[in-house]
């Protein structure tokens, strides 16, 4: 059928892709977008369900009936619809009720998982076959495959298929990999020959969906392997702040082969008494500073909502001069429309900021005045700065930073017992909060801290510190984290041990060579 949006109900079979929700084609989104419903083959599909319409129903039982009825469902099938599945009776049932459907490929895993993998499948090879092994197989003839072999549904029987390819008369010398949670931080890869197959499976705890590679191009995973070797490859790093603050923190740990857990320790909340904010907003358009000083991205976030309530743009801060404390408050104000005049080029923090401060020049200021909208628990050191500089401070309470509620259990669980592998605290608070709300980390859970301060602080609470970020901001603090990740990499390759992720290393934890 056509790919214009239909005016009736019709059924999508789309294909998920191989696990990572990234590898999702634009045409799946923009069909999960209008869905009416949605059917999910596995809960590991349901981060999927971000590119959906609020209110979208997952739907289970009959979904061609609710085709019938006018809806647009989605049916999602792993990796590629037509490869290895089993629609053909559910597209027929879609015929047989006159439902119009269409089917969507997918990233197939026998690709997908290769690439991730850094195992080329068609590299200087004459030919690229994929079986699955879940149907009755002639592995003789697959010996005789002078390519690549990818073989799906096979890892309960790995050992066996091995001993009869080579029993068909393929050299048991024959590279083979074995990839199971293909394309995920999950990832986990071994690779050994067809002859060695069973002493290197014996400990590896392999599960489904999983996919055997037999051939030369496994060979050319030492030069080529680019996911499994991030420096945080599989590390679960926990993220202790508000929900606005970590999400570009999020995103850079995600490059680094991460799996974020985004905790709030911190909710900010309006002031108890706003009279102090109405006058301070009421002051800065009618010309009473000469500076605006933002020390956070929650204090930009704060005058914004007031000069929405007003009706007020970033127009307002025409004439005005303006300062960040750093890089995040910096993107806060450009977000806003607002470009900040001054930004500490060494340590970003109050003492940075005082440091580059021009002092008060009756001259050249026609106002000795500075607004400070801030958090209610900020330090002096900013006001007492800037007042021995000669200007004046109108110090006004922005917002409320109060604890947040405690996280789940199973959260609070693996913080105490050493379920994570790293935490990162960008500021003293985030350290007295999370301890209140959840205990201690783990002894073997990495700390890794944005500054002296927050050092200090966690050492107070009995931390161990592994890592501190070189300057003062949440993107040099993860930068920092991914190094220490890469020579704790470095260090056991060097000795002849496999890489082992800090949680692995508690008392219990299932112990897998990676």
């Amino acid at each position: 059928m056509s790919s214009d949006s239909p005016t009736s109900g019709f059924v999508a079979f789309v294909g998920a892709g191989p696990g990572d929700p990234n590898l999702l084609t634009v045409r799946a989104a923009e069909l999960l977008g209008k869905a009416d419903a949605v059917v999910l083959d596995s809960e590991t599909q349901r981060p999927l369900l971000r590119h959906c319409r609020e209110g979208v129903e997952v739907a289970e039982g009959d979904f061609v009936q609710r085709a019938a009825r006018g809806q647009l469902v989605v049916r999602l099938c792993p990796g590629d619809p037509m490869l290895f599945s089993s629609i053909s009776e559910e597209a027929a049932a879609c015929t047989a009720a006159e439902v119009d459907f269409e089917i969507v490929p997918g990233v197939p895993p026998a690709t997908a998982v290769l690439a991730y993998a850094g195992i080329p499948p068609a590299s200087d090879v004459p030919e690229f076959r994929i079986v699955d092994a879940a149907q009755e197989q002639d592995w003789a003839v697959h010996a005789g495959c002078k390519g690549t072999l990818v073989i799906y549904n096979g890892v309960s029987d790995a050992v066996a298929i091995g001993k009869a390819l080579i029993a068909g008369g393929k050299p048991d010398t024959t590279p083979v990999a074995v990839s199971s949670g293909g394309t995920t931080t999950e990832q986990y890869t071994v690779v050994s020959s067809l002859g060695r197959l069973q002493a290197d499976l014996k400990h590896a705890g392999f599960t489904e969906p999983a996919l055997i590679v037999v051939g030369d191009a496994v060979a050319q995973r030492d030069k080529l392997s680019w996911f499994e070797t991030k420096p945080l490859f599989g590390w679960r790093v926990l993220v202790p702040r508000t929900k606005e603050q970590s999400r570009s923190l999020s995103e850079q740990l995600v490059a680094y082969g991460a799996v974020p857990e985004e905790v709030p320790t911190i909710s900010v909340e309006p002031p108890r008494t706003p009279q102090q904010m109405d006058r301070a907003i009421k002051g800065l358009v009618t010309g009473r500073y000469e500076w605006v000083a933002f020390t956070s991205a929650n204090a930009v976030k704060a005058v914004r909502e007031k000069f929405e309530e007003y009706g007020l743009d970033a127009r307002a801060f025409a004439g005005l001069k303006v300062a960040a404390v750093g890089e995040a408050t910096a993107k806060a104000l450009v977000e806003f429309g607002v470009k900040p005049d001054l930004l500490p080029s060494g340590e970003q923090s109050s003492e940075g900021l005082v440091a580059e401060w021009p002092p008060y020049d009756s001259m050249l200021d026609p106002i000795n005045r500075v607004l400070l909208p801030r958090a209610d628990i900020s330090t002096d050191t900013l006001v007492a700065g800037l007042t021995e500089l000669g200007w004046e401070c109108d110090d006004v309470t922005a917002y409320r930073t109060v604890r947040a509620a405690p996280p789940p259990a199973p959260i609070r669980e693996a913080i105490k017992g050493g379920g994570f592998d790293a935490v990162l605290f960008t500021s003293s608070s985030t350290v007295r909060n999370l301890v209140g709300i959840a205990g201690k980390p783990h002894n073997v859970t990495v700390i890794a801290v944005i500054g002296p301060q927050t050092a200090k602080t966690a050492e107070e609470f009995g931390l161990r510190v592994d890592v501190m970020a070189d300057k003062p901001s949440a993107t040099a603090l993860a930068a920092a984290l991914a190094e220490f990740g890469a020579k704790q990499r470095q260090a056991a390759l060097a000795a002849g041990d496999t890489p082992r992720r800090p949680s692995q290393n508690r008392r219990g934890a299932r112990r897998r060579a990676r």
